[in-house]
């Protein structure tokens, strides 16, 4: 079954979401702090960030920006790049953006090049598998995350990886985030 590119969540949800999915990543980082709906001021102006986390990572303070975009249609590679030039002005060391979308290729290749992660939410029902065709009445395991992360990395000319990421199971993000 094909998730819809769409969360019964506003979008403070979907942040406040992300939020609590980012914390347990951060929990395995050293210093991890994490604020929700920042405003960060640069040479440039002030710019409303809707998750900014810092880590330390080899004696270094690591700036993290966080974008959640809960959109019905595919993210545009417009997406990617003003996210990348928030990264220049407030001189931030990674970024991601967190979507209810899938993302159009382009900002797939665009995000790849410049190290933005970029992963979309789905509800976690999506990725139980069943031999049944009739899918009206199943019966979901007691564990299964409300919500998962499907994680796009490792680009080619082929395609692309596709990490699940959930509680407990955030090893490919923070990979990303301690590189």
């Amino acid at each position: 079954m094909t998730p819809p590119d769409y969360l019964n969540l506003t979008p403070e949800e979907f942040e406040l979401t992300v939020f609590e999915f980012l914390k347990d990543v951060g929990s395995k980082l050293d210093k991890f702090e994490i604020v929700h709906n920042s405003i960060e001021t640069s040479h440039d102006g002030a710019y409303q960030i809707d998750i900014k986390a810092n880590f330390e990572a080899l004696g270094s303070n690591i700036k993290v920006l966080i974008e959640c975009k809960k959109h019905n249609s595919p993210i545009k590679r417009e997406v990617v790049q003003i996210l990348r030039d928030k990264l220049q002005s407030l001189g931030a060391q990674k970024g991601i953006i967190f979507s209810t979308a899938k993302f159009q290729s382009g900002s797939i290749e665009y995000a790849e090049q410049h190290g933005i992660a970029l992963i979309r939410i789905i509800e976690g029902k999506y990725t139980y598998e069943t031999k049944s065709l009739d899918k009206s009445n199943v019966n979901y395991p007691v564990d299964l995350p409300k919500y998962v992360g499907e994680y796009i990395y490792n680009v080619t000319e082929n395609g692309y990886t596709q990490y699940n990421l959930s509680p407990g199971w955030t090893d490919g993000l923070l990979e990303f985030l301690q590189k």
